[in-house]
């Protein structure tokens, strides 16, 4: 897998924040290297969030999102804001773009400026249009903000996106701004090196034609870097694959889907997970997940479920979101909630209508959306459950599908 083919939920995301027309679109596609944003001297020009992969060494794969600007007004405007706070969950680095010409700070950007200065995200205040700036016996803008924030000059920069004058010193500050993460692992790390594991990948009419998702690429993956044998195979080839092996494997790892049916076949001395259970441990989302568990058992009839998945796909007529899993819950519980759905980058800011939130892997998108979407539900005191674990549940086997894992129900 090359760098410009690392999955999105896997690149560090760096947004550009701000006031319409302090030069955010300009200081991305300078960053770019190239027209990514619609630059234009009317206000609002950029009204939805506009992503850009590419490679800043020695962060490696990241991507840039130019998101619409935080003092937008009216209906329009409050969409777009929406779409700005969208972009701010799933950032990882945050930067917010000022326009130097100015000698303060407008509340807004006072306030957003001190979120960052209280919080844990890494980021960087970058002071643009300095080409356009007077330089008298007056302080700058950049002086302004080091004098009353007390900020270190490592994370105030000024720059012209027009000129390109402080460009390479930007991308060079954005590249030290490295997150804090700890090493974390889908499966290996309770595993052996030399361990068998089958991974059930059934191929029906919801398989992408001739590729595999992102889960089971990204454990098979781990698998084959941790020198595991992988052995791939549907679910109605997987009694002979189990009984063609001289020694039991370590674990069967299948879609969600198939938990039933792969559960018939896998013998009780042999540990079975899903994809779906490993995503969420990986995004650090499991123990979260896990305790939403218990909200499928107390839904009564007419309660609102939101269903929730991370990537926007075609809805088929067989669809795990909104045909399988009401099914599913429909038929554990014997009661009829109802339903609503979301999918891709949407994600409400509220939860409180809700009784039960079902969430998919969340493979595409990265750890700080995933954890963003979870603190929201925690907030809300609203219960939210990974699909994995969820599908285990209902069909009675979630103690054994996190055995592997060391974690109880």
């Amino acid at each position: 897998m090359g760098l410009m083919d690392v999955p999105s939920g896997e690149r560090i995301h760096i947004g550009f924040f701000g006031l319409r027309n302090a030069g955010k679109s300009s200081l991305v596609n300078a960053i770019a290297s190239q027209s990514v944003s619609v630059v234009s001297d009317t206000k609002g020009t950029t009204t939805d969030a506009v992503k850009k992969s590419m490679e800043l060494l020695p962060l490696g794969p990241v991507v840039l999102i130019d998101t619409p600007g935080f003092d937008d007004s009216g209906e329009l405007g409050e969409l777009r804001v929406e779409k700005m706070r969208e972009a701010l969950r799933h950032t990882d680095i945050a930067v917010l773009v000022l326009d130097s010409r100015n000698a303060t700070l407008l509340d807004s950007e006072e306030k957003f400026l001190q979120m960052l200065i209280d919080g844990k995200r890494p980021y960087l205040i970058v002071c643009n249009h300095m080409d356009e700036t007077e330089v008298d016996d007056n302080l700058t803008l950049e002086d302004y903000l080091l004098e009353k924030y007390g900020l270190d000059r490592t994370n105030v920069l000024a720059v012209s996106a027009k000129t390109g004058d402080g460009i390479l010193a930007c991308k060079e500050r954005l590249s030290r701004l490295q997150p804090k993460v700890e090493e974390k692992y889908l499966i290996v790390d309770r595993l052996k090196q030399g361990d068998t594991v089958i991974l059930v990948i059934p191929v029906d009419e919801s398989a992408p034609k001739g590729r595999l998702i992102l889960p089971q690429q990204l454990v098979l993956r781990e698998l084959l870097d941790y020198h595991c044998s992988a052995i791939c195979c549907q679910p109605a080839e997987l009694q002979q694959t189990i009984e063609n092996l001289k020694k039991k494997p370590a674990v069967v790892i299948t879609d969600s889907q198939a938990f039933q049916e792969v559960d018939a076949i896998v013998p009780k001395d042999i540990y079975l997970t899903s994809f779906s259970i490993l995503m969420a441990r990986y995004k650090g989302a499991l123990s979260t997940m896990l305790q939403g568990v218990k909200a499928l058992s107390n839904l009564r009839d007419g309660d609102l479920v939101l269903i929730s998945e991370a990537c926007s796909h075609h809805r088929q007529c067989n669809d795990i979101g909104t045909v399988k899993m009401p099914g599913w819950i429909e038929k554990f519980t014997g009661v009829k909630p109802k339903y609503e759905f979301t999918s891709g980058g949407t994600f409400p800011e509220e939860v409180t209508q809700y009784k039960l939130v079902v969430h998919c892997g969340g493979c595409m998108v990265n750890e700080q959306e995933m954890q963003g979407r979870t603190k929201i539900c925690k907030r809300d005191q609203v219960p939210i459950v990974n699909y994995g674990m969820a599908i285990a549940a209902m069909h009675g086997i979630l103690d054994r599908s996190l055995e592997i894992l060391g974690v109880t129900a």
